[in-house]
C-alpha cells in the first residue's frame, strides 16, 4: 500500500493509469489536484517523468476520464508498457526535437505563432508593412500560441481553483498588450511555449533511458515440438514447454538449460562483465544474449513473471515512487507560486500609489507594471519540481544496467546517507556453500578412507537428510561423492539454533553444535580440543551423537567470497564502517571479520537478536543500511533504513521485498552503488540551489527593472534545461 495515504483511509486497490498531453511537471500537479477533488478519490499522484497517475479509491473511469480532459490531458485505462523499439529508432538532437515538437497539438500552434513572428520581425525590419500592420501580425502570433496554454490556465483556474504557470504568462502576455510591446508579448508566448516542449523533449529523452531495458524482451521463441521448431509469440509460452535458443539469439523467458552448453551474455541482470557458462540443469533469464552454440530451456516462468518483467514493473513502479527531497520541494512548489503572484501584483499596485512611481513605462525605464510582468513570468516552478525526479530515474536506470534494482528515490537517498553498513556473514560475505573439510572420531586421525569416519557421515547423512540447514548440504554432497549407504532417519525435529535429531534403526541420533553438545552430552577430552581447534580456526564443528555416545567431530568450512575483502576496503575508504552480523559462534565469526577487514562484528545472534543489533546500531548512528540475502534475516532487512538483498535474479522474493537488489551473486557492485547513490544526491543539491538561487537573482531583478521579460523567458528555459541535463549526468555515472 502507499506509504503517503493518510492514516485511517480504507484498505483499496492501487489502480495506475498512464496520462496523455503533459508538458512539465506543472501539469502533473494540475492532474493530481483536479483527480483528488473527485468525490471517493483516497489518495491520488500524477508522476511526470512515468507519465502515470496512481490512484487508490472508489471512482468510475468515465468520472476520471472526464475530470482529466477537463485539464487538458488524456488518460488511458491502465499503465502503458512502452515501445522501446520505437524509442530506439527515435532521433536525437534538433532533429529528434523537431519531431517532438510536430507530434504535439500545442507544439505545431508554437510553431505556426514562431513562424509568424519571425515573418513579422522581418517585415518591420525591412519596412514592407506600416508599423500597425506589424503589430496586427505579432497580435496574431501570439493569439495562435497562447490558445493552448490561455486554455490550460482557465481549465486550472475553473477545475483546481489554481493559478498555474501558463494562467500567470496569458496574464503577462496580455499586460504587455496593453503596454504597447506587441513584439515582446509575441516572443514572451513563443519562448515559452517551445521552452514547455523542450523540457517535455528532454523528460521524454530520460524515459528513453527506462524504455530501452524494454527491447531486450524478444517478442517470439522457437518451441519445440516433437522433432520440429516452431515460432510462437512469447506471450504464449507455458511452464514446462521447450524452446530452442540459436546462437546469438536473445533468450525470450526465464527457464533452465535441457540441452546444450554455451556462454551466456546476462549482463542486462547482474551486471556481470564476463559471460557465464550454462550447462544443463543452469538458469537463464530473459533477455539474455546466447553465445555460440544452441541451447534447449525448459521455462520456468511466464513472460510476466519473468525476471526481467518484474525488474521492469518495479523500476517504472520506482520512479514514480518520490523521495524526500521531492516531496518536500513539491510542498514548497505549491505555496511558491501563489507566493509570486501576490508578490507581483504587490509590485506593480503599491509602489504607485503611495511612493509616486509610474504604472506605466516611461522614457526613463519600465513602469511598476512590466516589472510585476516580468515576475510573473519568472514564477514558473517548473525547474525546481523537475530538478530531484529527473536525477532520480536516470540514477536507477543507470544502476539497472549495472545489476542493480534500487526501488525508488527513498532509497537511493538513504544509501547516500548510511554512514554504517552491517552485513549478514552467511551467503553474503561468505560464499554460503559449506563443504565438509575433515572428520575426526576417537579412533582414527582424521583420514575420509577410514572407516570409523564413513560411519560417522552416513549417521549424520540419515538424520539430515530432511534439514534444510546449510550444514545437511554440506554433509550430503560429501556422502554421496563417497558413495556411501545409509538409512533414512523417522521422527526428525529441528533443534532451533542447535542441530536436528531424529530415529535411526532404533537410535535417537543428534547432529549439532559443540556448544550444545557440552551442555547435553558427555564427550571425551580429545573430541572436546577437536571441536575447539577447528572452531578457533574459523571453522564449524558438528558433533555427532548415536544415542549412546558421541561419535565423532565434522569439521565444515565456509569461506569468505574473494570480493569481500576489496569490497570492505573501499567502503572504508568512503567513510563507512562495516559491521558483520553473524549466528556462528564468536570464535567462527572473528576469523571471518579478521580475513575480510570490517570494522566491528557480533556472534551467536539469532534472527531476533540482528534485529535487535540493528536498531541499536541506528539509534547509534542514525541511518544503517544492512545486505542480506533477502530470504533469511527479513526482520533486520525490514529495520535498517536500506535493506539490500544480494544475488536477488534468482528469488522473486528478494526482488520484492528488498529496498535495492544487487542481482548478481557477489558484493562487487556495492561500492559503486553507494557512489552512484552520493552523486545522485550531489546532483539533486545542485538542482535545488541552482533553481532556488537563480529565481532569487532573476525575481530581484525583475522588481528593481533590471531584466525585461524577454529575459526573463530565456532565464526560466535555461534553468529547466539545465537542472534537467545535469540530472541525467547520473546516467553516465
Amino acid at each position: 500500500m502507499i506509504q503517503d495515504i493518510i492514516c485511517g483511509a480504507p484498505l483499496m486497490e492501487r489502480r495506475q493509469y498512464k496520462i496523455g498531453k503533459m508538458d512539465c511537471a506543472g501539469c502533473a500537479r494540475e492532474v493530481e489536484s483536479a483527480v483528488g477533488k473527485l468525490d471517493g478519490v483516497h489518495f491520488a499522484r500524477v508522476d511526470f517523468l512515468s507519465n502515470t497517475l496512481q490512484l487508490v479509491g472508489d471512482v468510475e473511469f468515465d468520472r476520471l476520464r472526464t475530470q482529466v480532459e477537463a485539464v487538458g490531458k488524456t488518460i488511458s485505462g491502465g499503465p502503458e508498457i512502452p515501445n522501446a523499439q520505437a524509442a530506439v529508432a527515435k532521433r536525437s538532437g534538433v532533429l529528434g526535437f523537431w519531431d517532438y515538437l510536430l507530434s504535439r497539438p500545442a507544439s505545431r500552434l508554437a510553431v505556426v505563432g514562431g513562424a509568424l513572428l519571425a515573418f513579422a520581425i522581418v517585415a518591420d525590419i525591412s519596412r514592407l508593412l506600416p508599423p500597425n500592420a506589424s503589430n496586427l501580425l505579432y497580435l496574431l502570433a501570439m493569439l495562435v500560441a497562447i490558445k493552448p496554454i490561455a486554455a490550460s490556465g482557465v481549465k486550472a483556474l475553473r477545475i483546481n481553483r489554481e493559478f498555474n504557470i501558463n494562467l500567470l504568462m496569458t496574464v503577462a502576455a496580455i499586460g504587455a498588450l496593453f503596454l504597447g510591446e506587441y513584439l515582446e508579448a509575441a516572443t514572451v508566448i513563443f519562448l515559452f511555449a517551445i521552452g514547455e516542449a523542450l523540457e517535455g523533449y528532454t523528460a521524454d529523452r530520460a524515459r528513453d533511458s527506462l524504455r530501452s531495458l524494454v527491447a531486450r524482451k524478444p517478442p517470439t521463441a522457437h518451441r519445440i515440438v516433437g522433432d520440429r521448431t516452431e515460432i510462437v509469440a512469447v506471450e504464449d509460452l507455458q511452464v514446462a514447454d521447450q524452446i530452442r535458443v540459436l546462437p546469438g539469439e536473445r533468450i525470450p523467458i526465464d527457464g533452465a538449460v535441457t540441452a546444450g552448453h554455451s556462454d551466456v551474455d546476462q549482463a542486462h541482470i547482474t551486471g556481470e562483465s564476463l559471460p557465464a557458462s550454462k550447462a544443463p540443469g543452469e538458469a537463464v533469464f530473459a533477455g539474455s544474449i546466447n553465445g555460440v552454440a544452441a541451447l534447449d530451456v525448459r521455462v520456468t516462468r511466464l513472460s510476466q513473471d519473468s525476471t526481467l518483467s518484474r525488474i521492469i514493473a518495479l523500476l517504472q513502479d520506482a520512479a514514480s515512487r518520490r523521495a524526500p527531497s521531492q516531496r518536500l520541494v513539491d510542498k514548497f512548489a505549491q505555496t511558491y507560486t501563489p507566493a509570486v503572484m501576490l508578490a507581483a501584483l504587490a509590485v506593480a499596485i503599491v509602489p504607485p500609489l503611495f511612493f509616486g512611481g509610474s504604472f506605466w513605462n516611461t522614457a526613463d525605464g519600465a513602469g511598476w507594471l512590466y516589472r510585476a510582468l516580468s515576475m510573473l513570468v519568472i514564477a514558473c516552478p517548473c525547474a525546481l519540481v523537475i530538478s530531484t525526479p529527473v536525477t532520480v530515474i536516470s540514477a536507477i536506470t543507470a544502476a539497472a544496467r549495472r545489476g542493480v534494482l534500487i526501488k525508488g528515490g527513498a532509497p537511493l537517498e538513504a544509501l547516500a546517507g548510511s554512514q554504517v553498513l552491517a552485513f549478514d556473514k552467511t551467503g553474503t560475505l561468505t560464499r554460503g556453500a559449506l563443504d565438509v573439510e575433515a572428520t575426526f572420531t576417537d579412533f582414527c586421525d582424521g583420514s575420509p578412507d577410514c572407516e570409523p569416519c564413513a560411519e560417522l557421515i552416513a549417521m549424520a547423512a540419515s538424520v539430515e537428510a530432511q534439514s534444510t540447514h546449510p550444514f545437511a548440504g554440506a554433509i550430503m554432497r560429501t556422502a554421496a561423492e563417497r558413495g556411501l549407504q545409509y538409512a533414512r532417519a523417522t521422527g526428525v525435529e529441528t533443534l532451533p539454533g542447535n542441530g536436528v535429531r531424529g530415529e535411526v534403526d532404533g537410535r535417537r541420533v543428534t547432529v549439532g553444535s559443540h556448544r550444545f553438545f557440552d551442555g547435553e552430552f558427555e564427550h571425551t577430552e580429545k573430541l572436546c580440543e577437536m571441536a575447539e581447534l577447528i572452531e578457533a580456526r574459523g571453522k564449524s564443528a558438528v558433533m555427532v551423537h548415536d544415542g549412546d555416545n558421541v561419535r565423532g567431530v565434522i569439521a565444515l568450512a565456509d569461506t569468505a567470497r574473494k570480493e569481500s575483502a576489496q569490497v570492505v576496503s573501499e567502503l572504508g575508504a568512503m567513510g563507512i564502517e562495516s559491521i558483520m552480523l553473524s549466528g556462528d559462534n564468536n570464535r567462527v565469526a572473528k576469523a571471518i571479520a579478521d580475513e575480510v577487514g570490517v570494522d566491528r562484528f557480533f556472534g551467536e545472534l539469532l534472527p531476533e537478536d540482528k534485529l535487535l543489533a540493528v536498531e541499536k546500531l541506528a539509534a547509534q548512528h542514525g541511518q544503517v543500511a544492512m545486505v542480506g540475502d533477502g530470504i533469511n534475516d527479513a526482520p533486520a532487512l525490514a529495520r535498517a533504513a536500506v535493506g539490500i538483498a544480494m544475488g536477488g535474479a534468482g528469488s522473486a522474493q528478494a526482488i520484492e521485498t528488498a529496498d535495492i537488489v544487487l542481482l548478481a551473486q557477489g558484493l562487487s557492485q556495492l561500492p559503486a552503488t553507494i557512489r552512484r547513490a552520493r552523486f545522485a544526491r550531489r546532483l539533486i543539491r545542485q538542482n535545488i540551489a541552482l533553481s532556488l538561487g537563480l529565481k532569487a537573482a532573476f525575481l530581484l531583478l525583475a522588481a528593481t527593472g533590471n531584466v525585461t521579460m524577454l529575459v526573463a523567458v530565456f532565464a526560466d528555459m535555461g534553468m529547466s534545461l539545465a537542472v534537467t541535463l545535469n540530472g541525467m549526468r547520473a546516467l553516465r555515472e
